[in-house]
């Protein structure tokens, strides 16, 4: 039987910019060699949370949806805006009326936000497009007339010319519900719930001690990541300040809600609520 004492517990973390309050300090602060991160964009870590390649990890709440027999979410810990988000758009080449009958295409990175295009679309403007899944700098973005983008791709697209709307899916989600939106949740196994408690509850706590450090420390982080995309630090500094990274109980009644209209359309089971949370 395999030494629990020396099993790594391995932490799945999206390589966005959007995790940067937390991750900068994670990497500056914790050195427990059990505690293996593992870098991915957000659908891949939900593939390789699903397939127990992880034991936990920042997913999408959409996988936590679809599998929540499988999974635990940790306390307080999310990737969340109350309002808009600044990287998870609709580029449109047309007005949102006019995509009638035409060709969205959505991003291959995120479930969650491919499903909030569609309840956007079709649940709050009345809307019947088609869909495609891909990438968004694909021959298929050229042949669609909007785009689904998140994260860095949403980052660098927002910076260009060439889709006349923007649509900000954080900010119409919130002016329809009165409620913010949680992009992703920090979901753990089962089964790392039952064989490694105190690591994970030990996780939890750096976490949301990374967070609350990452908060005072913005301005320097802004410094160190935003080369990445690239974009001004300060613009930089203005879109991290607008995300979220709590899990409070305003946090939980928008995944409820969000859930609650998956359940109606038939994508998710009514197994996903109530949520379950770890601390």
């Amino acid at each position: 039987m395999e030494n629990k004492e020396i099993t790594p517990i391995r932490i799945g973390m999206v390589n966005y910019i959007n995790t940067a309050p937390v991750y900068e300090i994670w990497k500056q602060s914790v050195a427990n060699p059990r505690w293996k991160v593992i870098e991915a964009h957000p659908s891949r870590l939900n593939q390789m949370l699903a397939e127990d390649q992880l034991d936990l990890g920042f997913v999408s709440c959409y996988e936590y949806a679809v599998r929540p027999e499988k999974y635990r979410i940790l306390e307080d810990l999310s990737i969340s805006a109350s309002g808009p988000v600044g990287s998870v758009f609709l580029f449109s080449k047309v007005g949102v009326q006019d995509l009638v009958g035409k060709q969205v295409l959505l991003s291959n990175h995120s479930e969650t936000s491919a499903c909030l295009v569609k309840i956007i679309l079709e649940e709050f403007y009345g809307l019947s497009v088609t869909y495609k899944t891909g990438g968004v700098f694909s021959e298929l973005a050229d042949e669609s007339s909007a785009v689904m983008a998140i994260g860095d791709d949403a980052l660098r697209l927002s910076a260009g010319k060439q889709y006349p709307i923007k649509l900000d899916l954080g900010d119409v989600w919130f002016k329809h519900t009165g409620l913010p939106f949680v992009y992703a949740v920090c979901a753990v196994q089962e089964s790392a719930c039952r064989d490694y408690p105190d690591d994970i509850s030990a996780i939890q706590r750096e976490f949301v001690r990374c967070r609350k450090e990452g908060a005072k420390q913005l301005h320097t982080i802004c410094q160190a990541v935003s080369s990445r995309i690239p974009m001004d630090c300060d613009i930089c500094y203005d879109y991290l300040r607008g995300l979220e990274y709590d899990l409070g109980t305003k946090k939980q009644a928008a995944m409820e809600r969000f859930f609650g209209y998956l359940i109606k359309r038939g994508e998710i089971s009514s197994k996903a609520l109530p949520l379950k949370i770890v601390s």
